[in-house]
C-alpha cells in the first residue's frame, strides 16, 4: 500500500510538470500558476514520503500489510532532500559571510556592503533580512538618478524577501531536477521575481530611469549565486527586453498574494492523513 501512494505520488507530479507551461495573463495569474506548477509536485512527494517513514515499517493499512521496502525508499528520498537543503544552506552561508566580509558604508542614509570591484552589481544578499551589496564599479559609474533607481529596486526585493522564499524554492528546484520543465518554470518565477521588483520601484521612480539603469548593469553584471540573493540583473540578457517593455508600458499593480490562492497547495498534505488509517 505505500509503495502504491509513493508510486501514486510521483505519477501525479511528474503528470503536472510534463503538462506544464508557461501561463498566460497578468502578472498575477502568472505567478500563481507558475509557482502551483513548480511547487507543488515536490510538496506532494515530500509529504507522502515522510507520511510512508511516520507509518514505519509494521502495521497494516486499508487491510494490506506494509513492509520494509517502501520505508527503505521513502527514507532515501527524504535523505536525498536533507542533503540537497544542507548543501543549499551552506552555499548561502558562504554568500552571506562572504558578503560580510565586505566593508560597510552609508548610502542614500542607509547601511549598505560595499564590493570592491569595477563590475556593475547591486543585489540582497541574506535570509529573512538580508543586506544591500553594491559594487564600487556602480558608485562610480551611475548617475544619482540612475542610483535611486537601483536602490528602488533592490528595495522590493527586500521588501518581498525574495531572497527567503527563493532559497527555499532553490532548494525545491534542487529536489525535483529529474522532473520535466523545472528549469524552465525556474527561469519563470526569477523573471516574475524580477518584474514584481521594477514594478514596485517603478512606483517610486522614472520607470524610464529605471529601464535605462537596467541597460547599464544587467550588460556589465557580475556572475554570482542565486542561492540567498536577489540582484537587479539575476533574470540574464535574453529577459531584458521583456523588462524594459513592461516598464515602459501601464504598469502592473503589486498586489500581494492573496490567501485564497495557497489553499489549493493543502492538497500537497492529504497523505499525511492517512497516517490516522495505519494500524
Amino acid at each position: 500500500m505505500h509503495l502504491l501512494m509513493i508510486f501514486t505520488a510521483i505519477t501525479i507530479a511528474y503528470w503536472l510538470r510534463h503538462s506544464a507551461s508557461i501561463p498566460d495573463g497578468n502578472w498575477y495569474l502568472r505567478w500563481r500558476k507558475t509557482l502551483f506548477l513548480f511547487l507543488f509536485p515536490p510538496l506532494l512527494i515530500f509529504m507522502t514520503v515522510t507520511a510512508v517513514v511516520c507509518m514505519g515499517t509494521q502495521g497494516k493499512m486499508g487491510g494490506m500489510y506494509t513492509g520494509s521496502s517502501s520505508y527503505i525508499i521513502a527514507l532515501i528520498f527524504l535523505s536525498f532532500f536533507n542533503i540537497l537543503a544542507l548543501k543549499q544552506a551552506f552555499q548561502g552561508w558562504k554568500s552571506v559571510k562572504s558578503a560580510r566580509e565586505c566593508p560597510q558604508i552609508n548610502l542614500a542614509g542607509k547601511p549598505v556592503r560595499l564590493l570592491q570591484t569595477k563590475a556593475l552589481f547591486a543585489g540582497q544578499m541574506g535570509f529573512w533580512q538580508p543586506e544591500l551589496v553594491v559594487s564600487q564599479g556602480l558608485l562610480e559609474t551611475l548617475s544619482p538618478s540612475h542610483l535611486e533607481s537601483v536602490l528602488a529596486h533592490e528595495q522590493g526585493h527586500y521588501q518581498y524577501r525574495d531572497t527567503f522564499w527563493f532559497f527555499w524554492l532553490g532548494w525545491m528546484r534542487s529536489c525535483t531536477a529529474w522532473l520535466p520543465n523545472t528549469e524552465p518554470l525556474w527561469q519563470e518565477l526569477l523573471m516574475l521575481r524580477e518584474l514584481r521588483a521594477d514594478s514596485y520601484a517603478a512606483s517610486q521612480v522614472d520607470p524610464l530611469t529605471l529601464a535605462e539603469s537596467l541597460l547599464l548593469v544587467v550588460n556589465n553584471q557580475l556572475l554570482t549565486s542565486d542561492v540567498c540573493c536577489a540582484a537587479l540583473g539575476s533574470s540574464g540578457v535574453d529577459r531584458l527586453e521583456k523588462r524594459i517593455d513592461a516598464l515602459l508600458t501601464t504598469p502592473e499593480p503589486t498586489s500581494e498574494i492573496q490567501m485564497q490562492s495557497f489553499h489549493i497547495f493543502f492538497l500537497a498534505f492529504l497523505p499525511l492523513v492517512t497516517v490516522v488509517f495505519h494500524t
